[in-house]
Order: structure tokens, then C-alpha cells, then sequence
């Protein structure tokens, strides 16, 4: 994928279990960033910093979401450790 391609139909489940889908973020930028493994040092390094950045983002438009192979509730488990704000989905 390019920066601006239009990417696949998205439907999976975020870290509580609800379901995300792409039209979800009709109207807006999407920001769809992909790690194999989150809380080791490269991931956790690219998603914090991600997610530092996530108002600015939102306020420009963007809407942020990762997306992993791990599960709902190894999302749970990041997004509480570091104080995480934007939605992890698993890829299924």
C-alpha cells in the first residue's frame, strides 16, 4: 500500500470487542498503522509515538487506528500499560 491507496474493507474488533469497520472513517484521513507484536521496544517505540501525536491528528482530520495479529485482549493489556488512547484492532 501507498500513502493516499484506498485501502481494503477493514472489519474486525477493537480491544472491547466492538467491531471497526472502514466505513466507520468515511469523510475522514485514516491513519491505519501495522506491527507484528506490541510491548517489544520497536513496536511499542512506533505506536506510543503514534499515539502521542493522536489529538493532533484528530484535529487535523486523521483518524489513528493499529492493527495486530495478537488478540482483544492483548490490546487491552497495551493500551492500559501505556496509557494508550487510539483503538487497537486484531487482524482475523
Amino acid at each position: 500500500m501507498e500513502v493516499g491507496q484506498m485501502g481494503p474493507g477493514i472489519y474486525s474488533k477493537d480491544q472491547d470487542g466492538d467491531g471497526i469497520t472502514q466505513s466507520q472513517f468515511k469523510g475522514k484521513k485514516l491513519v491505519l498503522y501495522v506491527y507484528p507484536k506490541g510491548s517489544t521496544l520497536r513496536c511499542t517505540t512506533e505506536a506510543c509515538n503514534l499515539m502521542d501525536n493522536y489529538e493532533r491528528f484528530m484535529s487535523q482530520g486523521y483518524a489513528v487506528v493499529g492493527l495486530s495479529t495478537q488478540n482483544e485482549e492483548s490490546h487491552k493489556k497495551f493500551i492500559s500499560k501505556y496509557n494508550r488512547t487510539s483503538p487497537l484492532i486484531a487482524a482475523t
